[in-house]
């Protein structure tokens, strides 16, 4: 019985393998992320937007939640803001809410089943901006140095109450709120703003500005440049005498605002200004003439044009003149200098009238020169440009007239007063060196001859080599001599027919003595009484 028994067990466990073995071979079904895009964003506003999506695949498992996600990274997913809408395959709108206005966000559709997630392509949008505000800038007026006035007008909110307004200002083309500013109330309408804290001769920009929940909605930008102190030259002082002299300047620009005062101002001191002595000559710009007056003969001065506008006072460029010592008869004018207890002019006498007026003769012929016994005068080779740089020259007749060769309160010096000059300067021998003007140049041509010797003019006298008219040794005139190489002046000591003179020579330090015919023609410096 047992062997029966194992013979029908094996087929019974051959038979349940067969039938167990098409179910062990069967494959299970797994599930995927589902497919899907995004749709163009649409129905753009300031806080919302419209999307959406397509499914085109649940992969293989039910849609169980479906939207769009956004933010403002570049991959939103559904851990940021999202929507849900329905689930399954197919097409869905979505409605963004809760947007930033004037914000660049991406948008992604999602579909979730039991696989995970999947996204569409990321959209990006921008959210439309809130309304700004409408603002007109206001011209500028009441300039002045540091402040001015301007304003704006609010036209219109855009649907946000106007929390600021007020203008900005900068050197810059456009200003901001960040700039200088003036904060002038809420709302729409007009308003007006002073402007504060400005530099002068200063170009600046204006803008009028409103402030809402929106932002910041700027007018147009409005220039003006703030006033500055005038320009004005100093021009060239003429005319000069003893105690006068003529001026004057020229405004080239007012500075931006009306010029209420100008002239010139005048002082021994360098860098006048309008403390120190002046004139008044009207206002406005352009040229304008003064008159310097009550000066000190003899004196050097400094001048300056002046302009005054409401921002200050300014200045032309520095001129100086020194007044002359004496004028003579003529109108020439000569300045001096004091060597000791003595007042001398500095240049040659050229007058060709007495101090009275009284014409005096010009005699131009050399030869006619030994019979004249009247006073005369002629200039060195008869050439007007010798009598500017050397002065005349003068017989002795004309020295010791009764008319006056010498101008009120000026004489012509006797041989004491030459000898007292010599002796201030150390003796006749050195004194010549210390009254020669200096410097040398070719022979013939002008001034002194080569070598000059000694020449250091420290006593100020300047003295010239003029020349003569006569022979030096003492014999009639009969031509003109000596220019370049002497200087001549008439000592006043003598009598018709012989009289003294002085020298000084190129080639020593001496001042020389000598006698000569009262005929011949020398040079004259006057010395003040």
């Amino acid at each position: 019985m047992v062997a029966k028994t194992r013979i029908w067990i094996l087929p019974a466990m051959i038979a349940g393998l067969i039938l167990l073995l098409p179910n062990g071979c069967k494959k299970e079904h797994v599930a995927i992320v589902p497919s899907l895009s995004t749709t163009p964003v649409n129905g753009i506003a300031q806080t919302i937007a419209a999307s959406g999506g397509t499914i085109t695949s649940d992969g293989g498992a039910a849609i169980t939640a479906r939207g769009v996600c956004w933010s403002t990274s570049a991959t939103p997913t559904i851990t940021d803001s999202k929507s849900t809408d329905g689930d399954g395959i197919g097409s869905f709108i979505s409605t963004m809410t809760g947007l930033t206005p004037n914000t660049l966000y991406n948008v992604r559709a999602y579909a979730s089943n039991s696989a995970g997630t999947a996204y569409g392509s990321a959209v990006a949008f921008t959210t439309l901006a809130l309304p700004l505000p409408e603002v007109t800038t206001t011209a500028v007026t009441d300039i002045a140095a540091s402040t001015a006035t301007s304003g704006g007008n609010v036209t219109s909110d855009g649907g946000l109450a106007v929390t600021t307004r007020g203008v900005c200002w900068s050197t810059a083309a456009t200003p901001t709120t960040a700039d200088s500013k003036t904060v002038d109330g809420t709302g729409t309408g007009s308003f007006v703003s002073s402007l504060s804290g400005l530099t002068t001769g200063t170009t600046y920009n204006v803008r009028a500005y409103a402030t809402s929940t929106a932002g910041t909605a700027y007018g147009a930008v409005v220039s003006f440049t703030t006033p500055q102190i005038p320009t004005v030259t100093t021009t060239a002082i003429t005319s000069i005498l003893v105690v006068a002299a003529s001026g004057g300047g020229n405004v080239t620009s007012s500075g931006g605002v009306s010029v209420t005062g100008r002239g010139i101002c005048w002082s021994t001191s360098a860098s006048p200004t309008i403390n120190d002595s002046k004139t008044t000559d009207g206002t406005g710009g352009g040229g304008f003439t003064s008159g310097l007056t009550s000066l000190l003969a003899n004196t050097k001065y400094y001048v300056r044009a002046y302009a005054t506008n409401l921002i200050g006072t300014a200045y032309g460029n520095e001129v100086s003149f020194t007044t002359f010592a004496v004028m003579d008869n003529d109108g020439n004018g000569y300045y001096s200098v004091v060597i000791g207890t003595q007042e001398w002019m500095k240049s040659n006498l050229r007058t060709t009238t007495y101090s009275d007026g009284t014409a005096i003769q010009n005699v131009t012929d050399v030869t006619a020169w030994f019979t004249t016994s009247t006073g005369a005068y002629a200039t060195y080779n008869n050439s007007s440009g010798n009598l500017t740089l050397y002065g005349a020259l003068y017989n002795w007749y004309a020295v010791t007239d009764a008319h006056h060769l010498c101008p009120t309160g000026w004489h012509a010096p006797d041989d004491s007063e030459w000898d007292a000059l010599a002796n201030q300067l150390g003796g006749a021998s050195t004194a010549g060196g210390k009254m020669k003007a200096t410097g040398t140049i070719p022979a013939g041509t002008g001034l002194w001859d080569t070598p000059n010797t000694g020449a250091t003019n420290e006593s100020g006298f300047t003295g010239l080599p003029g020349g003569s008219i006569g022979d030096t040794s003492g014999g009639p005139p009969s031509h003109f001599t000596d220019m370049t190489g002497r200087g001549h002046w008439w000592s006043t000591t003598g009598s018709p027919g012989f009289a003294n003179w002085r020298y000084l020579s190129f080639n020593d330090s001496n001042l020389g003595s000598a006698g000569n015919f009262t005929q011949n023609g020398k040079s004259v410096r006057c010395i003040k009484n």
